[in-house]
């Protein structure tokens, strides 16, 4: 009787283990089977206050992404099945904690950037919205001495809420 319990048991086991597909990504991307190809249009800095660099950091930050997170194919010329458009729309640097003396203790430098992404397999998927992120410094340094490293940790934060938003749908 045992025997019997024993094989049906590792019948059911097998059973379920075969007939159940497990599906996951490293990235945790969505995309349709039938996207095979990736755009990213130069971000132009409309920015009251302008980083020279921020454009082409953006930009370049932006498509790397989508190089080493995805198997898609860039078009460089064009529209891909997934393209991305915008510009930087924010800029700006900001006081906070300030003490009695009206000194700041700490500021804050927000970036700002506007994208229209537009997905041609799956057009529901398309947005066309701002994302912003911010780091704090210490107010006794000058921007442009850490300006490089926040900028840096800005874009970053950004781009991964952009790649959320495209690809993760969160």
């Amino acid at each position: 009787m045992n025997l019997i319990k024993v094989l049906f048991l590792s019948f059911c086991v097998a059973f379920v283990v075969t007939a159940c597909k497990v599906s996951y990504s490293f990235t945790g991307g969505t995309l349709s089977p039938e996207v095979k190809t990736f755009s990213v249009q130069f971000f132009p800095n409309r920015a009251p206050l302008v980083n020279p660099n921020l454009s082409n950091q953006f930009t370049e930050a932006l498509k790397e992404k989508f190089r080493g997170q995805t198997t898609l194919d860039e078009i460089v010329d064009g529209e891909g099945h997934l393209n991305f458009e915008g510009e930087i729309t924010g800029y700006r640097t900001q006081a906070l904690d300030v003490t009695a003396d009206d000194i700041s203790a700490t500021n804050r430098l927000t970036v700002t950037v506007k994208v229209r992404f537009t997905n041609e397999i799956e057009p529901d998927n398309d947005f066309d919205k701002s994302f912003s992120a911010f780091r704090d410094f210490d107010s006794t340094k000058q921007l442009s001495e850490v300006e490089e490293g926040l900028v840096a940790e800005i874009l970053e934060d950004i781009i991964d809420d952009i790649y959320n938003e495209a690809v993760v749908n969160w």
